[in-house]
């Protein structure tokens, strides 16, 4: 008689020929639960079904408006997707569009407690001399030797472009503007800016202080996003200091109610530059147009790529976060399957009217073996459009899976093995 280990002797023993059945039942049954596992986790929960396309929607995109100047990239603020570009990621000098860093290092410094809007920021003798009034750059107005509300100095900075409101922020920050620079640095990596490199807060020309429109693009996103507070101020049209009133130097925001921001730049070496950002509905678009020849035309530039882009594009959030999406066999657990998911949501943007073309699909481990934590990565969630992949997030274990008991691993080795012959 043959004896599995751990089997007591006093059970009563089945037949060999009944104990075959039996076993080749049982892994005709474990079979078809592995087939069913993989098929639900290789074809996820359907999308959700979208409103009929325009008619017009069906035709091909057109490609995206001309811009003077070969450097220059429109971004979807939702997923980040670069929609068009040209030369994204070459190196540029970012002029005052650097100045958006240095909002985004305020305001991060400000939410860790370290600043306060309220705070008095001197305009020192140094950020007066540097960027003051009588320097070629624009500057705020901000007497030398006098304190004013961070919160003013800022907007001083940010509306009227100020390279004195600028530095005497960094100073006010970090003690010097060189460790401010190292914190823009800092915040840069966390952001992802990859190819981007500070040594000032202002964006005046410098050796080694670099960014790319793909980058830039990334910033902009991540200063609407992560402080919107901060990010309304580059909405702001005018703004007063003393008896100055400045003018915010990007006209998108009289020609254009959707535009909200956010940031223009010039100098003689970089041209000039726009970071623009609109809002229409719930799609937001970031553009990046560097280089330019005019103040004029990087606003007609920046304009046309907005109003391509929201003609022709759209943005739907095809799954929630921590929601079942699809499930697993699971081997040796003390339940037989994993719910999986996603940890945060999975958006798309894609040309208008493709939505009923998409394909998702899930790429998972052939066999899953517990113990499995709730959140542990399984496999990957990808959606296709044409063939190509255009979004994917990783599928993550919405349960915990622990280990089975001893007959419960006896067993599923047993299975395993049988479907391995």
């Amino acid at each position: 008689m043959a004896v599995f280990p751990g089997v007591p002797l006093s059970m009563k023993p089945l037949s060999i020929k009944k104990t075959s059945t039996l076993l080749a039942s049982a892994a005709l049954a474990a079979l078809s639960t592995l087939v069913v596992g993989l098929a639900l986790a290789q074809s996820p929960q359907p999308l959700p079904k979208p409103a009929a396309p325009a008619l017009s929607d069906a035709l091909p995109v057109p490609p995206p408006p001309k811009v003077v100047g070969d450097t220059w990239v429109l971004m979807d603020y939702a997923t980040g997707q670069v929609l068009a570009g040209e030369n994204t990621d070459k190196r540029v000098e970012p002029a005052s569009i650097t100045k958006v860093m240095t909002s985004y290092v305020i305001a991060a410094e400000m939410k860790a407690g370290k600043v306060k809007p309220t705070d008095a920021v001197m305009m020192s003798e140094n950020a007066w001399r540097s960027g003051g009034a009588g320097t070629d750059g624009s500057y705020s107005g901000f007497e030398v030797n006098k304190t004013a509300p961070l919160r003013d100095m800022e907007k001083g900075m940010v509306v009227q472009s100020g390279n004195d409101a600028a530095i005497a922020l960094a100073e006010h920050v970090a003690g010097s503007e060189d460790a401010f620079a190292s914190l823009m640095n800092a915040y840069a990596q966390r952001i992802g800016m990859k190819s981007s490199h500070f040594v000032n807060a202002h964006g005046l020309s410098a050796e080694n202080h670099y960014s790319t429109p793909r980058d830039l693009a990334l910033l902009g996103r991540a200063m609407a996003r992560d402080f919107p507070r901060e990010y309304a101020y580059n909405k702001i049209k005018e703004f007063t200091v003393g008896p100055i009133t400045q003018r915010n130097r990007n006209i998108l925001l009289w020609r254009d109610p959707s535009v909200d921001g956010i940031k223009t730049g010039h100098h003689s070496g970089a041209g000039y530059c726009l970071m623009a950002s609109a809002k229409r509905g719930d799609q937001r678009l970031v553009s990046v147009v560097m280089g330019s020849t005019s103040e004029n035309q990087r606003a007609v530039d920046s304009q046309a790529l907005l109003n391509w882009g929201f003609r022709f594009y759209e943005t739907h959030k095809l799954y929630d976060a921590n929601k079942q999406v699809a499930k697993q066999k699971v081997w040796k657990g003390q339940v037989d399957e994993v719910q999986l998911g996603l940890a945060a949501p999975l958006l798309v943007s894609m040309p208008r009217g493709k939505y009923p073309q998409l394909k998702p699909s899930m790429d998972v481990p052939k066999t899953l073996i517990a113990p499995i934590k709730k959140g542990q990565k399984i496999g990957m969630a990808k959606v296709s459009l044409d063939g190509k992949v255009i979004a994917q997030a990783p599928l993550v274990a919405l349960n915990a899976v622990e280990e089975g008991g001893f007959f419960t691993r006896l067993w599923d080795e047993f299975m395993m093995w049988w479907e391995s012959v």
